[in-house]
């Protein structure tokens, strides 16, 4: 299947038009839009979301990653990474890091194919979707092998709130796995236990779990977290060990 992750809104005609050019090109693969609001213009969350969901699709899944706000730029090669059996493609600009990081095999290409009209603007629709359907449907794509820039200052997990659902819970870019159960979570100055399960906790009281996809997520109980503790994507949180 081809997978969306990218940062251009559920509202508007961007999604549409990625998912249209596509559809022109492999018509019978079936299109997941995973994420459309990711943190904008910031490839950096983003990194540490991607191989926390991109481990439940099946391998032979085509990702199209396009969080770039230097699009048009020339700064950013485009690139197509294979990491376990699965490929992503987009822009080189930090996005693939975590999980190159933490795969067993990864291969790195840069792409050097290009459509006859591509515009400065919108290169999810002109460049990202078409290649990514190319490689779906087992079409040549005309790349060759890169390193691939690497990003060694981000660590391997981020103390911070990475991206904010619509329920208010705050995940964060922590492996719940590399944070002891009896770990307190600090944010905003307020110390949270951890919960297994929103029923264990009262209503409006805030507490941090593992999430769905194995990340340390801030909730509350029947209220919103981003607004009761006043939470932004980038805020930091620490952990606490008794």
């Amino acid at each position: 299947m081809i997978v969306l992750f990218t940062d251009f809104g559920w509202e508007g005609p961007y999604i549409g038009q990625m998912q249209a050019r596509i559809h022109a090109i492999a018509p019978r693969e079936p299109v997941v839009n995973l994420f459309a609001d990711l943190p904008a213009h910031n490839p950096r969350p983003a990194a540490y979301l991607l191989p926390a969901y991109a481990a439940a699709f099946p391998e032979g899944s085509v990702f199209v990653c396009v969080v770039d706000p230097a699009v048009g730029s020339g700064w950013h090669h485009p690139c197509a990474v294979c990491c376990d059996g699965r490929k992503y493609v987009g822009p080189d600009n930090g996005l693939f890091e975590i999980l190159r990081r933490r795969a067993k095999s990864t291969d790195v290409h840069r792409i050097l194919w290009r459509p006859e009209r591509m515009s400065h603007s919108f290169h999810g629709r002109d460049l990202y979707a078409p290649v990514a359907a190319r490689l779906a449907a087992g079409q040549a794509v005309e790349m060759e092998r890169a390193a691939g820039l690497r990003f060694p200052e981000w660590p391997d997990d981020l103390a911070e709130i990475i991206y904010i659902d619509r329920f208010g819970n705050a995940m964060t870019g922590l492996r719940s796995a590399h944070v002891a159960p009896d770990a307190t979570l600090k944010v905003m100055g307020k110390s949270l236990r951890r919960l297994k399960t929103f029923a264990d906790a009262a209503p409006g009281e805030g507490f941090w779990y593992e999430n769905a996809n194995g990340l340390v997520e801030i909730a509350v109980n029947e209220g919103r977290a981003d607004q009761v503790f006043d939470l932004v994507v980038g805020d930091a949180v620490s952990v606490e060990i008794p």
